[in-house]
């Protein structure tokens, strides 16, 4: 019997990026927004790309992307170099203090986020065997 629908989905799909989200949040260094979240992610899997870049890939209006990359510009997360081609451009890429925390982060286990959410030991064990399978049948 098939009980999964497209709004089921939606729902599950956000469950579990809220609970991804927990697990590569580091409390200890500050609160990024899920803008800037966006921005490091989006930079880290494409270096050199200006703020317009970033925009048409993300989706978001540029002044979100600017007051986003400044702020990690300060906080000495992103790095911002002249475009040879144009320089009025400038090119961002992820400090290698950042770099090495995406890292890190992405290669935490699920476990304990899933764990957390699942009063029952055994229940989410089991749930993190499904997950794991999922990503089997579902991720390139």
């Amino acid at each position: 019997m098939w009980r999964m629908d497209g709004v089921r989905l939606l729902r599950l799909g956000k469950r579990l990026t809220e609970l991804g989200r927990d697990v590569v949040a580091d409390p200890s260094s500050g609160t990024l927004t899920p803008g800037e979240i966006a921005v490091i992610a989006d930079v880290f899997k494409h270096p050199g790309s200006s703020v317009q870049d970033i925009r048409a890939r993300t989706g978001f209006v540029q002044s979100h992307v600017s007051t986003s990359v400044q702020r990690l510009r300060e906080r000495g997360l992103l790095r911002a170099t002249p475009d040879p081609a144009d320089g009025r451009r400038t090119l961002l890429e992820l400090t290698d203090r950042a770099r090495r925390a995406v890292r890190e982060r992405a290669t935490r286990p699920a476990e304990q986020a899933v764990s957390a959410a699942l009063p029952d030991p055994a229940q989410a064990r089991r749930v993190v065997e499904l997950l794991d399978e999922l990503a089997e049948h579902l991720l390139p």
